[in-house]
């Protein structure tokens, strides 16, 4: 079905045959193209997905350990610190000492991170437009998400 994939990158053409079926490397090559958009579309806001990934679990999940939301998030710890060292400091997410284990952080969205989340709807509504677009529609969208599903539920 992919037999003659011939993509060219910085001018060379090269031959991803070999590769083409395998669903790995589709998934990859489809997580590029989401994040690319993702990244354009959020530039001037200075957000990236695995920040808005937290503030949008937050906002579902108040109070919840450190330690759930990266493991949920699938986030290594080291990287996840940092992610939230950067939300605190803009004010959209803290982190409090838990009210049953004082040595456990939780993390909470604050008004602000809310009100942020509010603010970047219609950007957001515009990517997933154009990602849905790109699918063929919201069928196709469905029927995807289904796909995706069944790798990981």
């Amino acid at each position: 079905m992919f037999e003659n994939e011939i993509i060219e990158s910085s001018g060379a053409k090269i031959d991803f045959s070999a590769m083409a079926e395998f669903v790995g490397y589709r998934l990859r090559r489809a997580q590029l193209v989401v994040y690319q958009d993702f990244n354009e579309a959020f530039a001037a806001k200075g957000l990236r997905p695995a920040d808005f990934a937290v503030l949008l679990l937050l906002s579902k999940n108040p109070g919840l350990k450190q330690s759930e939301v990266a493991e949920a998030l699938g986030i290594q710890r080291a990287n996840f610190v940092a992610i939230v060292d950067g939300l605190e400091q803009k004010g959209l997410a803290e982190r409090r000492k838990s009210e049953t284990d004082r040595r456990v952080q939780s993390l909470y969205i604050t008004p602000g991170g809310l009100d942020y989340l509010d603010e970047i709807q219609p950007i957001l509504r515009d990517h997933e437009e154009r990602i849905i677009a790109r699918l063929g529609g919201r069928e196709a969208r469905d029927r995807l998400n289904e796909y995706l599903l069944k790798l990981y539920d």
